[in-house]
């Protein structure tokens, strides 16, 4: 006799579920953990030069990104099988090239994290630690917190708390952007494609739209989406909204900031450093035009921008590295895995937890060797090609049902996000020293 009851009970799991906003989740997690106080100076930077000349780029960037997050998200759904198992079946090259993107990548990113994370927190309490401390204290209080709150907690809190981080960061940024009243004519002049006359205009823009949000984060929205229980293809339309709803956010946070360097950096002239301390200067041109209050503010949404970066790399990059172990000890690893919670208890998830806070440290005390962050560049511009073609390679091939392989506007921006990081990819290994580094 058939069982009907486990063929019904099939059925039903497989219906498609109706987008609704309820669900939402991982794609505020992508969003926070993508947008980082560095990404966030890039496009100050951006807007400083260029006015809003480029505000179409940043735009398009994050248009390429939700193509990119959508891609690995529908991967998981459709094949329940998870990304790093589809690298593998590409053959070994896939792993090597994870591998050590793994251990330096995130060797150094930890250092930077932290430093990161620590910049607001020194502002706001500059009298908390001895000035000759610089912000050392504060960088590994932020990382040991972020060890903590990861290891002790599963997706379902750590969600929770990254919404409500993005929401700090989301009032700071529109509140900034509504107080410098921008000009919203040459907002919207600043939507047609125009490139600027300055020399490098080309990539700088192609830097813009690459920059912004996009890590190896990306890669890691899959997990987050079987994560949250999602692990069929029932999830599709539900993953697609909560997709699209990661990118305007994204596109609001950006958008927000170049608003605000077209009108106080680039009508003043005024410059800012480059990476994360230039939030610092921007924190008191804030103060010298609009008051303390505003430029506390400001630091708390830096501080929220930062963090949210490092614990959602915390959590994302160590599901990564644990799926990675998991597919040598057994054959097949799945999205019904992630999605059970196993993986955050496990070994291999806490040990790239601890590998991303203690070694890390020794970087805050001795400064980061030039050939190792050298590496950490090369390898980073790489990640995201590797990650555009890849996915072109598993969407289009019989690993995927016929019925979730790419179409055409699919193939398209893949195909362009593949181009796009391919030549940041060759600037970037273009430009650096090599006579230095040998």
């Amino acid at each position: 006799m058939a069982d009907t009851k486990g063929t019904s009970a099939t059925t039903e799991r497989n219906q498609p579920r109706k987008s609704s906003w309820k669900y939402i989740g991982p794609g505020i997690v992508v969003a926070a953990t993508g947008v980082g106080a560095g990404d966030l100076v890039a496009t100050l930077i951006a807007g400083s030069n260029f006015g809003y000349t480029l505000l179409w780029a940043a735009i398009i960037g994050c248009v390429v990104k939700i193509s990119l997050a959508e891609a690995a998200g529908r991967w998981h759904l459709a094949t329940g099988r998870t990304l790093f198992d589809g690298w593998a079946s590409l053959g070994r090259w896939t792993t090597y090239f994870f591998v050590i993107y793994v251990i330096v990548w995130g060797f150094v990113y930890g250092a930077a994290a932290m430093s990161s994370s620590a910049l607001p927190l020194q502002a706001l309490w500059p009298d908390a630690f001895p000035a000759d401390w610089s912000i050392k204290p504060w960088a590994i209080l932020c990382g040991l917190v972020g060890l903590v709150f990861v290891w002790f907690n599963k997706y379902a809190v750590f969600e929770k708390v990254m919404t409500v981080l993005v929401g700090v960061m989301f009032l700071v940024t529109v509140y900034l952007a509504i107080r410098v009243t921008p000009n919203l004519g040459d907002a919207f002049a600043g939507l047609l494609p125009v490139l600027p006359d300055e020399k490098d205009s080309v990539l700088n823009t192609l830097g813009l739209i690459g920059g912004v949000g996009g890590t190896i984060t990306l890669a890691a929205y899959g997990y987050w989406v079987n994560a949250k229980g999602w692990t069929n293809t029932s999830w599709m339309k539900v993953m697609r909204l909560d997709n699209r709803v990661a990118y305007i956010t994204t596109g609001i946070f950006v958008v927000a900031m170049l608003f605000v360097g077209a009108e106080m950096l680039h009508a003043s002239h005024t410059s800012i450093a480059g990476g994360d301390k230039g939030l610092l200067d921007l924190t008191a041109i804030l103060e010298d035009q609009y008051g303390t209050a505003t430029a506390k503010l400001f630091l708390i949404g830096f501080f929220a921008t930062s963090f949210t970066s490092l614990i959602g790399v915390w959590h994302g990059v160590s599901l990564m590295f644990a799926d990675f172990v998991e597919r040598y000890r057994s054959a097949r690893v799945t999205g019904e895995e992630v999605a059970r919670g196993d993986r955050e208890k496990g070994w291999p998830f806490r040990a790239y937890l601890l590998w991303l806070t203690f070694p890390p440290i020794v970087l805050l005390f001795q400064g980061q060797p030039f050939r190792l962050v050298i590496l950490y560049g090369v390898l980073g511009a790489a990640f995201m090609p590797f990650l555009a073609l890849t996915l072109v390679w598993l969407l289009n091939s019989s690993r995927t049902p016929a019925s979730w392989r790419n179409g055409w506007l699919s193939n398209g921006m893949l195909a362009i996000a593949g181009l796009l990081f391919v030549v940041l990819c060759v600037k970037q290994i273009w430009d650096v020293p090599w006579a230095d580094v040998f």
